[in-house]
């Protein structure tokens, strides 16, 4: 029987043997296996890894989580004893420079915080929650207000029936879904410029924000 031998080969240079003939089938080699550079099949790519906790790589499409909702509410709470507990003798009337630089600033603050999420929420950026920070931010510019209404009040003859902290938290509320029950009633001209606003304000900055607030809850459970 004849044997069949590769140009340049040896013995045993026949297919699969094991003589000089037979390529290497190292890294790089023309072998069949499926190592580098091999000539074999290759098997579908697996699919991406998600982030972590199961989120894609850019946030988007998940809930916050637990600890984040946790944190939140722990701001809420801290700024509303805050304004119930801090201070407010250095406001009003007898330091009405400081008192109306904490204001303004407070209130510049805020609606900085304020555009910010909403231009978020209008661009789609990734790894924002407007969905928790918008409401810190009205909880706040309430709680702003508030103070300045409170402060005020100790000035006779500035605002009507406005005596403690939850009187000045309920005209504050009042004021901003434009009920108007006439109870307290802003006489003096700071209160009246306070007030003026307070509606401004909500016009401005409050309605955008609680519009971007509704479209990024509407996009997140229709996800």
């Amino acid at each position: 029987m004849c044997r069949w031998t590769e140009p340049g080969g040896g013995d045993g240079g026949r297919p699969g043997g094991d003589g000089p003939g037979r390529p290497p089938a190292g890294p790089g080699g023309g072998g069949s296996g499926a190592g580098p550079g091999g000539g074999g099949p290759v098997g579908p790519a697996g699919p991406a890894h998600p982030g972590p906790a199961g989120r894609p790589p850019d946030g988007r499409g998940s809930f916050a989580p637990a600890r984040v909702y946790a944190v939140a509410v722990l701001l809420a709470a801290a700024m509303v004893a805050a304004y119930w507990l801090l201070p407010l003798d250095g406001l009003g009337p007898r330091h009405p420079a400081v008192s109306w630089t904490v204001f303004v600033t407070a209130l510049a603050l805020v609606a900085a915080l304020l555009v910010r999420e909403v231009l978020a929420v209008l661009t789609d950026r990734p790894r924002r929650r407007p969905g928790l920070v918008i409401p810190l931010l009205v909880c706040l510019t309430v709680l702003v207000f508030s103070a300045a209404y409170f402060a005020l009040a100790k000035q006779p003859g500035e605002i009507r029936s406005l005596h403690t902290r939850l009187d000045a938290v309920y005209f504050t509320m009042v004021t901003l879904a434009t009920v108007g029950y006439g109870d307290i009633a802003p006489l003096g001209q700071s209160a009246r410029l306070v007030t003026v606003i307070q509606i401004l304000y909500t016009f401005v900055f409050l309605t955008a924000a609680t519009t971007a607030l509704g479209r990024y809850v509407r996009g997140r459970v229709g996800a």
